[in-house]
């Protein structure tokens, strides 16, 4: 809501990849090409991994895609929880983060606590400029006017080129977090980032997630203790009030809830 109107903020603009190069696994060696016969074997792998746990989806996704399957991790409790799998299942899975320059510092101290927990290294992905260049190219901070851009800069495009010859991925999105989530398969075909999308986490809830990350002392971000139930970037992440969605502590304000990396 504007503060200085009565009347919602228009939507956001959306930005895209407008590139007609290969993306994702159609970039990779081999390519990996969305035919119908591989849609609709995806399509039968989600349907039978429906009633799987986390553990034996991951372990399906390893054996399935690896050497040439990654994972894009927050830091955030999903995410923790699947990195804690992973270092039992396949520990060498190689992991990155999309470092936009805001994160706070909280989140980046759990890149050393996983590897000195797991022995997993976590690597940084970059945008193109520092944020200093980036907010004097834009005359100022853009995730205060057009968080969208800022987004699609300093997150969507660097992990275009993270997919870029990968044949799947492992998102940490659960189906209740957000109305955006609520139909994501347990496996399917990314049609934004060209590549298999796996979501292990897709059946849990909020519960099913910090039950695990209790039983077995997995470390968290210490914000989420202190009311952030979902963090991102620092200028663009509240803390919620009693009764809000988990995540309508993400870009306060405007009609935005995702930054794009799982939304289509």
């Amino acid at each position: 809501m504007n503060a200085n109107s009565s009347q919602p903020d228009p939507p956001l603009q959306v930005f895209s990849i407008d590139s007609g190069e290969p993306r994702g696994a159609l970039a990779a060696d081999p390519p990996l090409h969305p035919t119908d016969e591989f849609l609709a074997e995806l399509a039968r792998d989600s349907l039978s991994l429906e009633s799987a746990t986390p553990q034996e989806i991951l372990k399906w996704s390893v054996e399935r895609f690896a050497p040439k399957f990654t994972m894009a991790t927050a830091f955030g409790p999903e995410g923790m929880t699947i990195l804690y799998m992973l270092s039992e299942i396949a520990p060498d899975t190689p992991v990155f983060n999309l470092d936009t320059g805001y994160q706070f510092k909280e989140t980046l101290e759990l890149r050393e606590t996983v590897k000195k927990r797991y022995g997993i290294e976590v690597e940084y992905k970059l945008p193109d400029t520092t944020v200093a260049e980036y907010e004097a190219m834009h005359g100022g901070p853009l995730y205060a006017t057009n968080p969208n851009q800022c987004c699609f800069d300093r997150k969507l495009r660097p992990l275009h080129g993270a997919a870029k010859g990968q044949h799947a991925w492992a998102s940490a999105i659960r189906r209740d977090q957000s109305p955006d989530r609520a139909k994501a398969p347990i496996v399917g075909w990314d049609k934004k980032f060209q590549l298999v999308k796996v979501s292990p986490l897709a059946n849990w809830s909020k519960k099913d997630v910090w039950d695990l990350i209790l039983k077995n002392d997995i470390p968290y971000n210490p914000l989420h203790d202190q009311g952030f139930p979902s963090v991102g970037c620092q200028p663009c992440t509240r803390a919620t009030q009693q009764g809000e969605d988990e995540r309508a502590g993400r870009w306060s304000g405007f009609q935005k809830t995702e930054c794009g990396l799982h939304s289509s």
